[in-house]
């Protein structure tokens, strides 16, 4: 491990405009998207703007193949895009860059040191801008998950998880072993995927000062505090609790309480709201009020849409002020001037930049394109970052001006100068009861005219996403290798308004199947498409809803089902989802026929023909890996052909590069196998 990261000034890696252009220039010929490339992409996130708007910090996740993982960076962008920096480049990964208030330090996230120094997870470590090495800050036995800094940029606010004694079992009383104690349960919720196993041990706020090096908790109690955010005066500190919950890992219920930042303060709940008040909270520029997101009642858990609200800081009746809107946004944040808050809009395969004014009003469109905006920085004196990409271009930070959005990195101009990519476009069609189902439709890169290729339905999860404007490697390898694929925004996704989002309350695999099979029924009306060579696949719910589809419909001749479920029954006490169960289809023993009636692709396992790939991480906790050996043991038992892979140690995302890469091999191999000349089965 290296403890110490090169980050002198005159040691830092500088890219100029020079530079930037010199790297664009094309290749020739162009090539198609292989497996290789997903390494080579840059994972652009996260924007910082300086205090004095003169420059942009930010994160850049990159592959090393060798080592099989990914890690992260802090680098800097200069306001006019002229100059890059690359601030830190040690083996482990930096992230959550946070500029101090007078500009001159950059404080970021790192797991460094010795083993029992990275057991505690994350701590911040501070870089002068004028050079030096990084120095670490804090040493909290719980790590950090996130923290701000105060006006003064004396202390920091943190969060920080309650210790756990079995991190040094050796040392707890009635073990005083190094063999890791037994696991006791007693929470509800008691699972959550990469989590694992709940223990009673939850999130708080800290107040960590600067000079002495000391840490002091101002929150405690069974409930995790989470997003701290200070008062302009640098009095108070806002965050979000469920607090006010009776049990809150049976209830959806958050809310923004204020605290002074002091030890033993006793915080004010702001909001009452029975749903999710969430984040993260943002003060005014002169602190009289916080704006934050407003969910839906706590019994849509899964299809909330969260309204732009603000609340007096002192307490008072909170303001709606997107009710109107009928579109979930995100990322509030406040003018420099107090008067306006910008925001994000989840709009139909779209996110753009919103704006409106706190007196009430329209909603501004303050971006535009088919495009998909992120990342929404502070304002600065010119203006605000933000990441920016297109169904085209992987995302790089941009600045928002008057002008709208101007690129200020290319970190992945280079690799895309050689690509020949798949045209991707916006469709729509018809459900059988008149619903207007939209998509994206993407053709191979090279595709002939007059000949037909066959095609895939690539279903996203959630369900309460949505396929978009952005750069997704799989779609383009997918394409690369020969087929048309088209992406479903079915009820259930985002995008589309509250009512299109909770048409599939309590009614799983009904609506969504619907509107697959309208998507496929667009297929077999294009010349480019083989209609007798129709594939689908998705991941999360996207491999549950593969489920559903191929026990309705047998036109598929390939399938692939990532992290998916079927029996749904089984799911119940066994995945992370027991609160939304409990709201949204009552207990099992409560409900048998609606448990039934969402299970049928595994009671009907005898209708599939679909040969059908199982993928799944061993140790996913989200939808557990019981989903996919139930579908792989019934398909066996009825001589559908059918494989079964499991990732060992794997979550829900499996996070191994070389796992990502077995998953889409795997996939288009099977998908070669049936709907295409045969190749040989993957081993």
């Amino acid at each position: 491990m290296i403890a110490i990261i090169r980050t002198a000034l005159a040691a830092t890696l500088v890219c100029t405009a020079a530079w930037a252009v010199a790297e664009v220039q094309p290749a020739s010929p162009r090539r198609f998207v292989t497996i290789e490339d997903m390494a080579r992409i840059l994972t652009v996130a996260d924007p910082r703007l300086s205090p004095d708007g003169a420059w942009v910090a930010y994160s850049v996740t990159s592959t090393d193949v060798e080592k099989d993982e990914r890690g992260t960076d802090v680098w800097m962008s200069s306001w006019d895009g002229a100059q890059h920096l690359r601030l830190t480049s040690s083996p482990e990964s930096e992230t959550s860059p946070r500029w101090s208030p007078d500009g001159r330090y950059l404080a970021f996230l790192a797991t460094r040191g010795d083993e029992a120094e990275k057991k505690r997870g994350d701590q911040v470590w501070l870089l002068d801008r004028r050079g030096g090495e990084a120095v670490k800050l804090t040493d909290l036995p719980g790590g950090v998950s996130d923290f701000a800094w105060s006006p003064d940029g004396a202390r920091l606010a943190l969060v920080s998880r309650d210790p756990d004694p079995d991190d040094e079992p050796e040392k707890k009383p009635g073990w005083m072993r190094k063999t890791a104690p037994p696991i006791v349960i007693t929470r509800y919720l008691f699972k959550t995927d990469e989590d694992g196993y709940l223990k009673p041990l939850y999130n708080h706020i800290h107040v960590f000062d600067l000079a002495s090096r000391k840490a002091e908790a101002i929150t405690s109690g069974p409930f995790d505090d989470t997003a701290p955010a200070w008062s302009p005066d640098g009095r108070r500190i806002a965050f979000l609790s469920e607090r006010a919950c009776a049990d809150p890992d049976r209830e959806h219920n958050s809310d923004v309480f204020v605290v002074e930042a002091r030890p033993g303060a006793a915080p004010l709940r702001l909001t009452a709201f029975a749903g999710p008040d969430t984040g993260p909270p943002v003060w005014s520029p002169d602190g009289a009020w916080i704006a934050y997101l407003q969910g839906d009642e706590s019994r849509f858990s899964a299809y909330d849409q969260e309204k732009l609200a603000i609340v007096p800081s002192g307490g008072g009746e909170p303001r709606v002020l997107t009710a109107a809107l009928d579109r979930a946004v995100s990322s509030p944040r406040w003018t420099r001037d107090g008067a306006a808050l910008v925001f994000l809009v989840a709009d139909d395969r779209a996110q753009w930049v919103g704006r409106v004014p706190v007196k009430g009003g329209e909603v501004e469109r303050v971006t535009s394109g088919r495009r998909v905006v992120a990342g929404l920085s502070d304002e600065g004196p010119r203006g605000f970052a933000v990441i920016a990409g297109t169904a085209a271009t992987p995302n790089e930070v941009h600045a928002v001006e008057a002008g709208g959005l101007r690129p200020l990195t290319r970190h992945n101009a280079a690799w895309l100068a050689g690509l020949e990519l798949a045209r991707t476009e916006d469709v729509s069609f018809r459900a059988p009861d008149g619903t207007v189902v939209n998509g994206l439709l993407s053709t191979p890169p090279a595709h002939v005219p007059g000949r037909t290729y066959p095609a895939l339905l690539n279903i996203h999860g959630g369900p309460d996403g949505q396929d978009e404007h952005s750069f997704d490697f799989e779609r383009e390898f997918l394409a690369a290798n020969g087929y048309v694929v088209l992406q479903v925004n079915y009820r259930g996704s985002d995008g589309r308004g509250s009512a299109f989002q909770k048409a599939i309350f309590a009614d799983w695999g009904h609506l969504e199947v619907v509107d697959l099979l309208a998507g496929a029924d667009y297929l077999a009306t294009l010349p480019i498409v083989d209609r007798a060579r129709l594939g689908i696949g998705g991941w999360s719910y996207g491999g549950i809803l593969t489920d559903y589809t191929i026990a309705t419909d047998a036109r598929f001749k390939a399938a692939v089902s990532g992290a998916g479920s079927a029996l749904q029954t089984s799911m119940y006490g066994v995945d992370q989802y027991v609160e939304q169960y409990d709201q949204e289809l009552g207990a099992p023993w409560r409900n048998r026929e609606s448990w039934l009636r969402v299970s049928y692709p595994f009671f009907h396992a005898d209708r599939i023909r679909t040969p059908t790939l199982f993928l799944c991480g061993e140790a996913d906790f989200n939808v557990p890996l019981v989903g996919s050996e139930q579908m792989y043991q019934a398909l066996r038992a009825v001589g559908v052909d059918t494989q079964l892979i499991i990732y060992p140690g794997a979550h829900h995302v499996p996070s191994k590069p070389s796992y990502r890469r077995d998953h889409l091999t795997r996939s288009v191999a099977w998908f070669d196998r049936y709907l295409k000349t045969p190749v040989p089965a993957p081993k």
